[in-house]
């Protein structure tokens, strides 16, 4: 909330103009909009209910743990489970605090910050920029599910997490090499093909290879870590990449944790590196894409065609969905 707060009184400071910026949105329906088949597959030791929701492929939790508990008990039993929350919500926009989820409504003017772009040049390349905002999204608390009571819940109000116009190192690929100096590692045609396996991969699978932790399947390199695209080839695969890259700075910043391996059943740990088969998404604005949540690199080609278009459909809102493997009572 601090951070919605500041961008607001950002926004007042530098203009008393009205705000003339194009911004289309739409409360989500957390009913209809909401893929909740994503949910699974949910996991119960060995049991698996999938409702035909694709697997990452991560080893079954066991079905009996433990974890370390306050005196006097020092130990708590419990069954190992994981299943998919619906965690987070990332806006990808070319207007400065606009936001889709909010009703269109633009948070803030600030003219000091650039604006969005994905255009053609002469040479026939293109690129895309675009901002994000990163909000904590807790719909299994609004819908009163029985599992969000349980031992693996961990209460959050809906707030703005993160907002990139507030970050000056977003839109400086230059300066964003501080985050991300390993960059340098990767800007070889030798790992670039690498992502070649990844694409398949997620092609196929609907999640990617995380070793290849550099790649995003479909959509190209992660790197720089930043809010630009070098290989714009439409505005769902541009800004399913910009969230794959923001997710993945997220966590090289502290800000974003493992919830998903067995090593964190009994609390979040640290992963300066991004694990893609921790997170799907679903699209949520302009057209709600309920029947399937896809991880990081999937092709668009299976669910993206219409998404986008002029005016009213070139902003992008997206549900993701973490995986949480957890020791539960």
């Amino acid at each position: 909330m601090l951070l919605l707060v500041v961008a607001m009184a950002l926004g007042l400071f530098s203009s008393r103009g009205a705000i003339a910026a194009a911004c289309e949105g739409k409360f989500p329906n957390p009913i209809t909009d909401v893929c909740w088949n994503c949910f699974f597959p949910l996991q119960i030791g060995s049991i698996s209910i999938s409702f035909g929701q694709p697997d990452n492929g991560d080893p079954d939790p066991p079905f009996l743990c433990t974890c370390p508990a306050p005196p006097p008990i020092f130990i708590r039993p419990g069954v190992g489970m994981s299943f998919w929350e619906p965690a987070r919500v990332a806006e990808v926009v070319r207007t400065p605090m606009c936001s889709p989820t909010l009703n269109g409504s633009v948070l803030a003017d600030m003219p000091f910050v650039p604006k969005g772009t994905n255009y053609a040049h002469q040479d026939t390349s293109e690129q895309a920029f675009y901002h994000v905002h990163w909000f904590q999204y807790p719909v299994l608390s609004w819908v009163g599910m029985g599992i969000s009571q349980g031992i693996c819940f961990v209460p959050e109000p809906m707030d703005m997490q993160y907002a990139t116009e507030l970050d000056p190192l977003w839109d400086d690929d230059e300066l964003a090499f501080l985050i991300n100096p390993e960059a340098i590692l990767f800007a070889n045609p030798i790992a670039q093909a690498a992502c070649v396996a990844d694409s398949l991969k997620a092609s196929v699978t609907k999640f990617g290879i995380d070793a290849l932790f550099w790649c995003s399947g479909s959509q190209g390199s992660i790197y720089p870590l930043s809010g630009s695209h070098a290989t714009h080839n439409g505005g769902v695969d541009s800004t399913l990449a910009t969230v794959h890259k923001h997710v993945a700075r997220m966590h090289r910043m502290g800000l974003a944790q493992d919830t998903s391996t067995l090593g964190a059943m009994c609390m979040n740990l640290p992963q300066p590196i991004v694990r893609k088969k921790q997170y799907k998404q679903q699209m949520l604005f302009p057209i709600p894409q309920t029947q399937k949540g896809y991880g990081f690199g999937a092709a668009s080609s299976f669910w993206g065609a219409g998404k986008e278009f002029p005016y009213k459909g070139e902003d992008f809102s997206y549900l993701i969905w973490r995986k949480r493997t957890c020791c539960a009572l």
